[in-house]
């Protein structure tokens, strides 16, 4: 069967190639744990196999047998601008990565549909100033789940999009007439149904400390996969681990082994999992 790399050497070795086509993975994480790293390292060493194969194999290796390369690499963002993600993203990798992997890297900006009608000064999130055609259509734009439907329509077929985050957009509830949390599920619930169709992989972010058990559970149940990363009791230290919560395709592979929580680390080539310190 085919599978679609996350970009994450071990984690993709280790389940036959990385995520089946048509995939929408949760990547929920506390606080420092990884799942920030995971998302950066996705699209940007996805993005350097297109870009520079000599650095690919040099920070990745060879592709697994079962996996073929997404045709695009797409990163949407609701609050931050490309300037502000190469900089988060060169603090974790090596400059040669960003340099190349940013440069197969389709970035997308929602801030200013996102913080549109937020009590933030337009200055900080956009450059020019209001026209009065801005002010007038201020309350009638469209709103933003249906930006980001829109946008996943066109680029999400074929490809790796990464979503950053669903916690923004949960935080938005109760300022935005337009969004409820129901909106929310069902927005995760669509693209899984989409994904089907699109055959590419979509990851999205989401802090699980700022969601109750049962919002989480309710996102958890309507996408394809989960990955929870969180902080573990090491013995005397704490240490980062990644959990498969579920996911259909991959999830009894893991069982049939035994694994289904691993140990991470961070390297030059971002996040991965620690082959050698498996916890069974």
């Amino acid at each position: 069967m085919v599978r679609i790399p996350f970009g994450i050497r071990q984690l993709d070795t280790t389940i036959g190639g990385g995520a089946p086509p048509g995939s929408v993975v949760l990547l929920s994480g506390e606080a420092g744990a990884g799942a920030r790293e995971f998302m950066y390292t996705s699209p940007m060493i996805t993005g350097l196999a297109m870009a520079d194969p000599d650095l690919f194999d040099l920070y990745y290796g060879d592709l697994p047998t079962e996996a073929e390369l997404p045709e695009e690499v797409h990163y949407v963002s609701l609050t931050a601008d490309e300037s502000q993600f190469r900089d988060e993203a060169g603090r974790a990798f090596d400059d040669e990565i960003v340099d190349a992997g940013m440069e197969a890297i389709e970035y997308h900006d929602l801030s200013t549909t996102y913080f549109h009608v937020s009590p933030v000064p337009r200055a900080w999130y956009a450059e020019r100033a209001p026209s009065i055609k801005d002010i007038r259509t201020r309350d009638d734009r469209e709103g933003l789940l249906t930006v980001l439907g829109d946008l996943l329509n066109e680029h999400a077929a074929g490809n790796l999009v990464v979503i950053d985050s669903l916690g923004d957009v949960v935080s938005a509830i109760g300022d935005r007439a337009e969004i409820e949390w129901a909106d929310v599920a069902y927005l995760l619930k669509g693209l899984q149904k989409a994904a089907h169709e699109w055959d590419g992989l979509i990851l999205a972010h989401v802090n699980f400390e700022t969601l109750s058990d049962t919002r989480h559970g309710q996102l958890v149940d309507a996408a394809t996969g989960t990955l929870k990363f969180e902080w573990a009791s090491g013995g005397s230290t704490l240490a980062r681990t990644m959990v498969v919560k579920q996911f259909r395709g991959v999830l009894s592979q893991l069982e049939s082994e035994n694994i289904v929580r691993f140990e991470t680390e961070f390297t030059d080539a971002g996040f991965d999992i620690s082959d050698v310190r498996k916890i069974r």
